[in-house]
């Protein structure tokens, strides 16, 4: 079953080796936790539901954004999928690097999520 945390941000940055790999502004960082056996159906599934979720905040200060209607920015921890077909700007960290993440929450706001609809 692949699992993603999902946290609302104002900013993100990854490092690795003191080296800046990747940085988003508003957005959304998922950190996505991938067993043997999970399929593209499952990772897809995961994209879409994490692009769509509606938790920013509208004009009267509801949430009821979702990361496309806010033209927000998406950064992957540990894998990406076909989120860069959908999303502008998509930044990825390095599999099996010692990673710094440096993120500034906003809200805060972090879901579970997993490909299962577990939850």
């Amino acid at each position: 079953m692949m699992r993603a945390v999902v946290q609302r941000v104002e900013r993100a940055a990854v490092t690795v080796g003191g080296k800046n790999i990747s940085s988003i502004q508003q957005g959304l960082v998922a950190f996505v936790g991938v067993e043997k056996g999970d399929t593209t159906k499952a990772a897809d599934y995961l994209v879409d539901k994490i692009i769509n979720l509606r938790i920013f905040e509208d004009s009267e200060g509801k949430m009821n954004l979702s990361l496309l209607a806010k033209n927000g920015e998406f950064m992957v921890i540990y894998f990406v999928v076909k989120s860069r077909d959908k999303v502008d700007k998509v930044g990825t960290g390095e599999f099996q690097a010692m990673m710094k993440i440096d993120l500034r929450n906003d809200g805060p706001v972090t879901l579970l999520l997993d490909s299962r609809t577990a939850f």
